[in-house]
């Protein structure tokens, strides 16, 4: 397998854990675990989209765009909801 070296940004506290992971003979180093992740992950995102994908398919075909604003209504983090606001209280 071909590698190519790449510059990653992680929290102190996580690249913490992976030392001490690998210190532990857990991971034979920072980049095997990295690595592990990054496949982990990306195993993930796909069988989560082949998941929706047939359930797609099994309840009537790709979300409209009324669906799709819906849902995100639904994830999208609460102090960025709009509030709307029917006037002052008596």
């Amino acid at each position: 397998m071909a590698t190519k070296k790449v510059t990653v940004t992680l929290d102190e506290t996580q690249l913490a854990s992976i030392q001490e992971l690998v210190g532990r003979g857990k991971s034979s180093s920072v980049s095997a675990f990295v690595q592990h992740a990054v496949s982990v992950s990306l195993a993930d995102v796909s069988g989560w989209s082949a998941m929706l994908g047939v359930a797609l398919q099994e309840t009537g075909g790709p979300l409209t765009r009324k669906e799709r604003d819906w849902a995100d209504s639904l994830i999208e983090p609460v102090n960025k909801r709009k509030t709307k606001r029917k006037g002052k209280a008596a």
